[in-house]
């Protein structure tokens, strides 16, 4: 179903995106220095919709890492989790162990088993 879903999604991009690189395809000149009198940072002809989809592309990324510097909180507090996790796993599983070997478990008092009923 996903894989469904993906290629639909991708069909109708396909379908944007073509007829709007064939209606841009002619050439223009990019300057990146307001002056004309200067061309050094000028790309001359190049097809419109090279710089649509570079846009596009820029944008994309730019508020891609936006996001993920926004949720920098957050993975760091599951790491946090991750690790307080992984303390109280390897914990229980050394009590396990020593439980399991028939020792005491470092004195710790419990609950009282079934067959006792004098809990004191």
């Amino acid at each position: 179903m996903t894989r469904f879903l993906k290629n639909v999604i991708l069909f109708v991009i396909a379908v944007v995106l073509i007829p709007l690189s064939v209606a841009n395809r002619h050439t223009v000149s990019l300057s990146l220095n307001p002056s004309t009198r200067r061309t050094r940072l000028t790309i001359p002809d190049i097809p419109l919709f090279w710089i649509i989809f570079a846009s596009l592309g820029v944008g994309i990324i730019v508020g891609g890492l936006g996001a993920w510097a926004k949720q920098g909180r957050w993975r760091k507090e599951a790491r946090v989790k991750r690790r307080e996790a992984a303390k109280w796993h390897k914990e229980a599983d050394q009590l396990r162990e020593m439980n399991t070997a028939g020792q005491p478990a470092s004195n710790l008092k419990g609950l009282a088993g079934p067959g006792n009923r004098n809990a004191a």
